[in-house]
This record gives structure tokens, C-alpha cells and sequence, in this order.
């Protein structure tokens, strides 16, 4: 893994998003802030494959996918400690297991902003 880019941004980021629009201006803004390579999965089971396959350095879960909560990705990426944030239109009404409680989340619509400050941050409070 190299390691993150001058600015503080991650270098891999994934993105976990079912609604491909969504994920699609994520990406955008992902690569306009300098993150060199943004990879989606639009549900678990892909995720957890492109995990396998290359863990990223960052990732943003959408907590509400088709059929699916993506707790398992959590739970995956806590076990490699990697960084990640939930992603929900639900805020601070969004229902997540007792272990990520404290898990910084980003409400959707988001501020450009803010998502910038929670990468340079990766997640941590600042």
C-alpha cells in the first residue's frame, strides 16, 4: 500500500453505494479532491471481493443497500483496521450496531466539505 497523497487524502478509496448516480458524483469528487483511484460496489458480496483482492486505504459505506445493511463490510474493514464512514440519508436516526456507535457518518445530500474533512481526517476527529 502506498502511502497517502501530500495533501492528506487516501490514495484507494471505496465506496460502497447502491444508487449508481450517487456513487457516480462520490466518485467524482473523490477524484477532484485527489484520491487516485476510487473503486464502487454496488452491494456486500462485491465489496467484500474487491476487499479481498486489494484492501483500500479508506472507504465510505452507504448504511442502506438493496436487500442488505453493510455491516459486513464494517465489520471487515474494522478487522483489517482499515477507516471508514457510513454513509445514510437517515443521519442521526440511522440504526447501527452497538460497535459502531462512534463511527463518523456523513449525511447524504452531502457537503462537499465535509466529505473532504472526513478524508483528510479518515474519520478521526479532527
Amino acid at each position: 500500500m502506498e502511502p497517502a497523497s501530500y495533501d492528506g487524502m487516501p490514495d484507494d478509496v471505496l465506496i460502497v453505494e447502491d444508487d449508481p448516480i450517487i456513487a457516480l458524483d462520490f466518485e467524482d469528487t473523490l477524484l477532484g479532491f485527489g484520491v487516485k483511484t476510487v473503486r464502487t460496489a454496488a452491494n456486500v458480496a462485491k465489496a467484500l471481493d474487491m476487499i479481498a483482492d486489494r484492501p483500500p486505504e479508506f472507504a465510505l459505506l452507504d448504511v442502506s443497500l438493496i436487500r442488505e445493511k453493510s455491516f459486513a463490510v464494517a465489520e471487515r474493514l474494522e478487522a483489517l483496521n482499515i477507516p471508514f464512514a457510513f454513509v445514510t440519508g437517515y443521519g442521526a436516526d440511522a440504526r447501527l450496531p452497538a460497535a459502531f456507535a462512534g463511527k463518523p457518518r456523513l449525511p447524504k445530500p452531502y457537503s462537499t466539505d465535509a466529505l473532504e474533512a472526513l478524508l483528510k481526517n479518515r474519520g478521526r476527529k479532527p
